[in-house]
């Protein structure tokens, strides 16, 4: 298959096929999810722990297997590339894929940087391929109930929204790649963080940040504290160089602003959780979700008769949030509507992202590139 840069077209192939890249939690799960649904076909595996790339590919029943991800990228009979691997191979692959004209579905974050996320929407651009990422959390059930009540217009004029995910006890492998900055760019800020502004931006219609005012801090990590309990490495040595909780206001395009607060470890209540609260001016509502509840996690605010009201929506989660998400990116990639599809909502994250750090290293307020 080659780029051809021209208009898009359906993809009428019976069977999609695909090639996963990445051994660990993103790259199995996508794995699965590919498997999983009709008109999809992995085809090729790669990935550098042989131990592992081999029993993936014995128990997932993937025929061709390679431990570097350019080989599997210069097969000319891929339709797709999935990236499950280290933000900072996220870059690489997707150009070198989009530039054979495969589309890429990425796990998120998007790049390690604004500027290298850049320019991966520009290769999907220019190759006029889908560049889809795993944002998997905002397909959820409950986040879409919220999603379709607030465009009914209850709470008014939203002036603040807060996004967050704490843990108590949750850095993913103290040593492993997640600590390096050069292999992930940042810590919960772009783990977690990445995860719960897209909720947000999204919950709110899209509207642009603007500027960000913001902390991080790196006060258990580096002392060895607050790592996961059985968490697995991949690789290992790497020294603590990232943040372990980040905080920051956003301002916002359309006049109202969102408190942004990611944190891996730290002495507080929380366990593993996802609280996204929005203020309007006739009425509220909260998202909390403790330790990936899939019940009992949504509640509105409002007044009857000049009482105070909580509203306690029945909206069960099933399982599968990176199921919904490549499903949706299958259909596009069929649909041939590629044009609206290139990344550039998750380029914004980027963006949004770099202005944080910048932000916390410099004790300033940063605009938005």
């Amino acid at each position: 298959m080659t780029s051809t840069g021209s208009a898009s077209a359906p993809t009428d192939s019976p069977m999609l096929r695909v090639g996963v890249i990445g051994l660990g939690f993103a790259g199995t799960t996508h794995l699965d999810a590919f498997t999983a649904l009709p008109g999809a076909e992995v085809v090729a595996l790669a990935g550098q722990e042989r131990e592992r790339l081999e029993e993936l590919g014995a128990t997932r029943g993937v025929p061709n297997l390679y431990e570097h991800w350019e080989d599997l990228v210069a097969r000319d009979d891929l339709d797709i590339v999935s990236i499950g691997t280290p933000n900072a191979l996220h870059h690489p692959i997707a150009i070198a894929a989009l530039a054979s004209g495969k589309h890429v579905f990425c796990e998120k974050p998007l790049a390690s940087t604004g500027e290298l996320a850049a320019e991966m929407v520009a290769a999907a651009r220019d190759a006029n391929r889908v560049l889809e990422i795993a944002f998997n959390h905002r397909r959820r059930a409950d986040v879409q109930y919220l999603k379709r009540y607030i465009d009914t217009g209850p709470l008014g004029s939203i002036y603040h929204t807060k996004a967050m995910w704490t843990r108590r006890r949750g850095i993913p492998g103290l040593g492993s790649w997640f600590t390096s900055k050069a292999l992930a760019g940042g810590g919960p800020l772009i783990d977690l963080g990445s995860h719960v502004l897209d909720i947000g931006l999204h919950l709110l219609g899209e509207p642009r940040v603007t500027s960000v005012s913001a902390v991080t801090y790196s006060e258990l990590g580096k002392h060895g504290r607050g790592g996961a309990r059985g968490a697995k490495t991949t690789g290992s040595g790497h020294e603590f160089e990232v943040e372990d909780f980040a905080s920051a206001l956003l301002r916002l395009d359309n006049g109202s602003s969102m408190q942004l607060e990611a944190s891996w470890a730290g002495y507080t209540k929380d366990f593993d959780d996802i609280a996204i609260e929005v203020m309007g001016g006739t009425g509220g509502a909260r998202l909390f979700i403790e330790n990936y509840a899939t019940d009992d996690t949504l509640r509105m605010y409002t007044d009857v008769e000049g009482e105070p009201v909580i509203i306690t929506p029945e909206v069960h989660v099933p399982h599968g949030h990176h199921r919904a998400v490549i499903e949706e990116f299958l259909a596009t990639v069929r649909s041939g509507l590629w044009n609206t599809s290139y990344g550039e909502y998750a380029l914004h994250r980027s963006r949004v992202l770099d202005a944080v750090y910048e932000s916390a290293r410099e004790g300033r307020e940063v605009s938005v590139a």
